[in-house]
Formats: C-alpha cells, structure tokens, sequence
C-alpha cells in the first residue's frame, strides 16, 4: 500500500509540475516525497495522515473539501508546498502559516468543525496553508540537498525575507487580488514581522496581518526551553560537526520515540501531554487527547537547528534584531559589531494581535511591547480565558468561541482594498 501511495504521490507532482511549468528535477520530486511518512491508521472524526497527504486537487475524503499542491520557488532556490482549499472564482484568499516545527497540518487537525482552515473555506475564503523551508513538505531545493550543511544555513529571517515573500507573490498572481489576510502562529507571526521590516514592497499586498501568540520578543518567556538558550550557539556548533544541522525532523526515530512515550496507554498518553503542558502552558480543559495520536503523527516536523539559536538569541538580548553572527562576521555582514533591529516603525499594513495570559512562549508583556512599536495595530485581543496557552490557538476545544468568532469579524470588515479595518 504505501508504495502505491508514494508512486500516486509522486505522478501528482510531476503532473502538477509539468503544468504549470515548473522546472523541479524528477529527483527532487523523489527526495522530497521520500521525506513524507503515511499513516493508514484510520480516525472516527479525524483526518488522517494519508488522507491529508493526497495532492493536487485530490478529494479529502471525510472532509469533503478539495485539495490542491502547488509547488513555488523562493528566490534562493527553495522548493516549497502550498496547499490550498479553494473557493469560489472571486473567493477573497487567505493565507494560514504554522509555527516552529510544524506544518500546514496544524490548521486541519482539529477537524472540519474546530480547524481554521475549514472554518475559513466553509466562511467562502479562498484558503492558502504555507510550509516553510525545511520541514516535512518543503525539504527541497533547486541544487541542493538536505543531507548538504547549507541546506539548513536559515533561520526565521530568510522565512520572512524569502518564503512568505515567495508564497504571497505565487497567491496574488493565481488569483489576480490582494492578499485578504495573512494569519499567522508562533513563528509565523515572527517571519510576518521581518516580512514587513524587510520586504515593504510584498507588504503592501496584504490587507491585514492577524498574529495569533505573536512572537517578536521573547524575553519573558515561561517555558523551560528558556534554560537551554545560553547552550544553543554552542550545541548548534557540536550538532553542526557531528552533520546534524536540522532539527526534530519528522523521521523514523522520532516516530518511534513518539509512539513509545505517547501512542500507547493512557499513562503515557498523560504523560505525553504533560510534556507538551510543560513547554506551552497547562490546559487541560481545553485540551482534547483524542486529536494527540493525529498530532503525533505530524510532529515535529522540522526545522534548521539555526532557527532555535536565533530565538535563544533573541530570548538573550532582549531585542527583536537579525542574526548575530559575532563581531568579526556581523562588521562583515552588516558593517556593525552587532545585528540590526527589524526596523518596525514604518510599518503601514494592518495588524491585529491575539495572544493569552498563560501562553508560555508568547508572554503578556512580550506582545505589549511589540504593540507599542506596530504603528498600525486595529485589535488588540487578550483571549478571556486564563489557561489558554500557546497551542490553544490551534486546538483549544473552545477555539472556535474564543478565538476565530472575532478573528472572522474583523476580516468581514476588510470590504474593499481601500477600507481601513477597523
């Protein structure tokens, strides 16, 4: 069976490929697809893993939506996957981008009744749900490969100057309108801001930005991760000599270190959730361990060990600034001993921020301090719920109530291009 899927996979692709003529090497589409792991478990009321993999305007079956990959080319010669729910000729289209370690998968897990993505598509949106370079769905390159250093030579700057850039160009192109929204996750909502910061002129076809726990600054972070980050530069550089440049990739030890501590009786599947409580917040209540093997099943799904070190870089200092690469580099690089800040101050594009009082990796004042440099921020919304943490944001039971009832209200007033949103 999964030789069938990856050979149906892979002719999807090259289908795809040759009609839109895309010049991606039948070896890429080969060393890409080899990174894609298939679940045939089936779910009650979950899609599943195979289910969402099928490409190229392929039925998700228990969802009843269509399903399009569409393969883009960053300027620097990354391969990425966009997945789209289409609508309608003149849908407005909104693009939906995960987190750290993540996919596009966060927005679908929950179902066709608490997933923003299909919330969104049954709103009449045009749905767009990006990968950024190096995870599970975009692990390909023009000429190089992921066994290559150089490859992982990223972090979330070159999301932000390249990829969002890449995605939001190919979106207005294939629809001939504006970008009616971007909402971004975590580390989406980081590469949103150096998107702005850097590349004004791809900002400017965006209509509104909604950061849901928005990470610019992340000096008051709670989680536990926060002890690792005067160790980061120094482990990326042991990792980096041993060839281990990627990090937490969705592969065969990880899968089975995943279902030994999580996917097998109920007491490793609490402690499995307590870990995951442990990094972002505790809420249990709004936590359902139903969706935990399905999550399992799709992270981690990767990264570049980079990305880590530029957030513990920034966790240090304090400051929401590029990559510091030392004072000999950073004289060479920037032509100054230490990295410049994402200038924000000139920002025009609309910004509504959402984030939690128990959000361990998006803290209060955190968020109230990239508020005070965003010019043009619309909505201001701390969600009221005390316990509702970092992945509340994806897959909170309440989601729908608590979040995305007024993440839907402020895109219907987003009425014309000129309209400001308020």
């Amino acid at each position: 069976m999964r030789t069938i899927v990856y050979f149906l996979l892979l002719c999807a692709f090259h289908d795809f490929a040759t009609t839109r003529n895309l010049n991606i090497p039948q070896q890429v589409l080969l060393n890409t697809l080899a990174t894609m792991s298939i679940n045939d478990e089936e779910s009650d009321n979950k899609l599943t893993f195979f289910e969402i993999n099928l490409s190229t305007s392929l039925m998700i079956p228990k969802a009843n939506f269509r399903a399009e990959a569409h393969i883009i080319q960053t300027d620097d010669g990354y391969l990425l996957t966009l997945y789209r729910i289409p609508g309608n000729n003149n849908s407005p289209p909104v693009l939906l981008q995960h987190g750290l370690l993540s996919s596009y998968t966060d927005w679908i897990i929950p179902g066709t009744d608490n997933g923003l993505a299909f919330i969104l598509a049954n709103e009449g949106y045009d749905v767009w749900l990006g990968n950024f370079r190096g995870n599970t769905y975009s692990r390909a390159h023009i000429s190089l490969s992921p066994s290559d250093s150089t490859f992982w030579n990223f972090s979330f700057h070159e999301m932000g100057v390249y990829d969002l850039p890449a995605m939001i160009s190919y979106i207005t192109h294939m629809t001939s309108q504006p970008l009616h929204s971007y909402i971004g996750h975590s580390m989406g909502t980081t590469a949103s801001y150096v998107m702005v910061a850097e590349r004004p002129e791809i900002a400017q076809m965006v209509r509104m930005i909604i950061s849901l726990a928005p990470t610019a600054f992340v000096k008051h972070i709670k989680s536990p991760i926060r002890l690792l980050a005067p160790f980061a530069e120094n482990l990326q550089k042991i990792l980096h000599l041993l060839g281990e440049d990627e990090v937490l990739p969705h592969s065969t030890v990880t899968n089975f270190l995943k279902k030994l501590i999580c996917n097998m009786t109920r007491i490793q599947k609490e402690i499995c959730t307590n870990l995951i409580f442990l990094l972002c917040g505790f809420d249990r209540e709004q936590f359902d361990i139903t969706l935990l093997p399905i999550i399992m099943n799709n992270y981690p799904a990767g990264s570049s060990t980079k990305v880590l070190v530029h957030f513990a870089q920034e966790h240090k200092s304090g400051k929401f600034r590029q990559y510091d690469y030392g004072r000999e580099k950073n004289l060479l690089i920037y032509n100054a001993a230490e990295p410049p800040d994402y200038n924000l101050a000139n920002v025009t594009t609309p910004f509504a921020l959402f984030y939690a009082e128990n959000d361990w990796l998006s803290s209060v004042l955190d968020v109230k301090k990239l508020i005070d440099l965003l010019p043009n921020v619309v909505d201001e919304y701390k969600v009221p719920f005390p316990k509702f943490n970092h992945l509340d944001f994806l897959w909170a039971v309440d989601a729908p109530k608590l979040v995305y009832e007024r993440v839907l209200k402020i895109m219907k007033t987003m009425t014309s291009v000129d309209e400001p949103c308020y």
